[in-house]
């Protein structure tokens, strides 16, 4: 029998696919690139016409002979990379290192590791998409264009380390345009005006807010316009002006993209987008399920399409009817807007492979990290094929002699997908007015129980988290699906952002770097530019733009603007951040310094004195046994606890992080558990809402 060689990227896959092909089949990994530009040099030849210099990558020798060996056993090679511009990139390099240009290649792609969809692949061969491969190599030319000419001229000018990057650098200037925003808000003062109403015959009132009056809204902007009001409402007669009812529907949520699963695992699960990647990575390629053996449970991680494909939709919705009812059913499927011209529709949404395969069936089979992102994939992908949620809304208007107050309630009349699904939307649906739907009509007799005015102030606009940023990054339209994480994840690696809690602050580095692109580099930093520059390479993909004019176009001004840089920019000093840590080898501050492994306190006498220490980062909270500090603390394999600061003199530690507040039952520590605060006492069991998380 013929002899066939799979080729995927990753050891993962394998084994995963392996179990699906017959023994005439070897199946081995490339483990990603095999070649790539040089890193020690530019690698692009800009006297050439722009021609790259790929070698293969360092450590990469072993894993090419293997493959080579296996090449020349085989009477046919199929390449199974990633169904994207990568992914086709990568297999156009094996082509090359494996000098497969005189056989017959056969590219075969799959958007999830199942059985059928892997032998389907091997029934429908083709070639390689050299479009893709060319929008893969214009993005990476690009990319080492701006990283190579700029990073060198920030070691220079700022400090040594750092970096610059056409999508990263885009990313800073969102995030201290943001700071810079928070940083010149000027708070405004209002007032709210809110009434309980006494019902004739109910038993709880209803809470009505203050509007205006009868010619329209009114802004109450000081307290005494507040009181002026507040005095009339006091005194006023109350009586039903209207009563409007009606019926809304709120819509399925669509299945997910990458960009909202990273969305959502940040906002619900409260993971990094680096690490919800990583977890999908793994669900995609296969996990080991009792009784089932590998079974890849994810369709292909990277994509920003909503498109469901017509096995998946019919499979959903059978699984529907029997654990649901017929009703439950969407009519049609929820969809994009057509008029949304930045989706990609190369790839389905992310779904589970079998919807039989439910969070509970595979929960045992699964990490915790795991099973939490799996049954919020599930989930999304399930109520995406339902019906929406009906509700019954009541709005009330009642008059208080020249004003108006408004009352509005709603009762939810069909779960629909709400019965699976809830986002942090859904808390738009409670509120404190629920019998207000069948007890109030034109001939209420209504009576003022009590009034409350209440001061505010307007809030600036809010941190980026890695949600948001992520989210502005897509509407924007500047990088793609697979930049978001490393993109972040670079930024806070640079030290340019610091993450705290969720929120991503800019630092000292950051801003200094970003005044120095704005200057220097305005357009590589112009979120339009990026934009534009986006939609460009997508036209490479689309076969419509030759991918050698954009590098032709680009290059010449990054070009002049590094050499103008490099005369006219003055350099920036960063200072260490002084500790109050004494060295105890020469007396002076220690600051903190930054190594592989993160913080660590140096001696400001470098390289006179050498001497180091840990860094202790205090989070604010005493320790409830000595008084002393509590700090960030990592065991030998890096999992973070909370321990004292006077260790091993005291003992103190937990792996949840302390709050600052005491137990109000037993007076022990509380500490932090996702939106809770729990008594680390397990006897004592007490526990209350986080209302600093929230």
């Amino acid at each position: 029998m013929a002899k066939n060689l799979v080729i995927v990227e990753s050891p993962a896959k394998v084994k995963t696919i392996k179990k699906f092909l017959g023994s005439n089949y070897e199946v081995m990994a490339s483990q990603g690139h095999i070649r790539d530009l040089p890193k020690s040099r530019l690698g692009i030849d800009v006297e050439n016409d722009f021609e790259p210099g790929y070698i293969t990558i360092r450590g990469k020798g072993d894993i090419l002979a293997s493959l080579k060996k296996e090449v020349k056993k085989a009477d046919n090679v199929f390449l199974a990379t990633d169904p994207d511009r990568e992914g086709e990139a990568i297999s156009w390099h094996l082509s090359k290192a494996l000098k497969l240009e005189d056989k017959d290649i056969k590219r075969i792609t799959f958007n999830e590791i199942t059985k059928n969809a892997v032998k389907d692949s091997l029934k429908n061969p083709r070639d390689i998409n050299m479009n893709l491969v060319d929008a893969q190599q214009s993005r990476r030319i690009l990319d080492r264009m701006v990283g190579y000419e700029i990073s060198p001229l920030l070691w220079s000018k700022i400090k040594r380390g750092l970096s610059a990057g056409r999508v990263q650098s885009v990313a800073l200037r969102l995030i201290c345009d943001r700071e810079a925003q928070i940083d010149e808000f000027v708070p405004e003062e209002y007032w709210t005006l809110e009434a309980s109403i006494k019902i004739k015959g109910e038993k709880k009132p209803v809470v009505a807010k203050f509007y205006g009056d009868k010619n329209g809204r009114i802004d109450i902007k000081d307290r005494s316009q507040a009181e002026k009001i507040e005095k009339a409402l006091l005194k006023a007669k109350y009586s039903v002006d209207s009563v409007k009812k009606g019926e809304r529907t709120k819509k399925a949520p669509l299945p997910f993209t990458t960009s909202t699963m990273q969305q959502e695992a940040s906002k619900q699960l409260n993971f990094a987008t680096k690490k919800t990647m990583m977890i999908a990575q793994q669900l995609y390629e296969g996990v080991d399920i009792k009784g089932k053996g590998t079974v890849g449970l994810i369709t292909y991680l990277r994509t920003d399409s909503t498109r469901i494909s017509d096995g998946a939709v019919e499979a959903a919705r059978e699984f529907i009817k029997e654990s649901y009812g017929e009703e439950y059913c969407a009519a049609t499927a929820a969809k994009k807007g057509s008029d949304d011209k930045k989706i990609q529709d190369a790839h389905e949404a992310i779904r589970p492979t079998d919807l039989s395969l439910s969070p509970v069936v595979v929960k045992e089979s699964l990490s915790r990290d795991q099973f939490r992102l799996y049954q919020l994939i599930w989930k999304r992908f399930l109520a995406s094929q339902m019906g929406g949620a009906k509700y019954e809304t009541t709005t009330v208007k009642i008059a208080a002699d020249d004003y108006i107050l408004n009352v509005s309630a709603s009762k939810i009349l069909f779960e629909g997908f709400l019965s699976v699904y809830k986002d942090d939307d859904a808390d738009e649906d409670t509120t404190t007015n629920k019998g207000l739907t069948k007890s109030i009509d034109k001939d209420s007799e209504l009576s003022l129980d009590e009034l409350e005015k209440e001061q505010h102030f307007t809030q600036p606009p809010a941190h980026f988290t890695e949600a948001s940023l992520v989210k502005a990054l897509e509407e924007l339209g500047i990088g793609r699906p697979s930049t978001y994480a490393p993109t972040i994840s670079t930024l806070i690696a640079r030290r340019y952002v610091v993450k705290d809690k969720k929120n991503l602050h800019v630092s000292e580095l950051g801003t200094a770097v970003n005044d120095m692109m704005k200057d220097a580099f305005p357009t590589i930093v112009d979120v339009h530019f990026t934009a534009n520059m986006e939609k460009l390479l997508d036209g490479v993909e689309e076969g419509k733009v030759e991918w050698k004019e954009i590098i032709r176009n680009f290059y010449p001004d990054l070009d002049e603007a590094v050499k103008k840089a490099e005369k006219e920019l003055e350099s920036v000093k960063i200072e260490d951040e002084v500790t109050d840590v004494i060295c105890e080898k020469c007396g002076r501050n220690m600051v903190v310094k930054y190594g592989p492994s993160g913080k660590f306190l140096g001696c400001p006498g470098f390289p006179e004195c050498r001497n180091t220490l840990p860094y202790l980062e205090k989070i604010g909270v005493k320790c409830p046994e000595c008084g002393k500090d509590v700090v960030i603390r990592r065991t030998k394999k890096g999992r973070i606890f909370y321990g004292c600061e006077g260790y091993p003199d005291c003992e103190f530690s937990t792996w949840q992080r302390p709050s600052a507040k005491k137990c109000p039952r037993c007076g022990g520590v509380m500490v932090e558990k996702g939106k809770k605060l729990v008594c680390n006492d397990r006897e004592c069991g007490y526990s209350e809402d986080n209302k600093e998380e929230d």
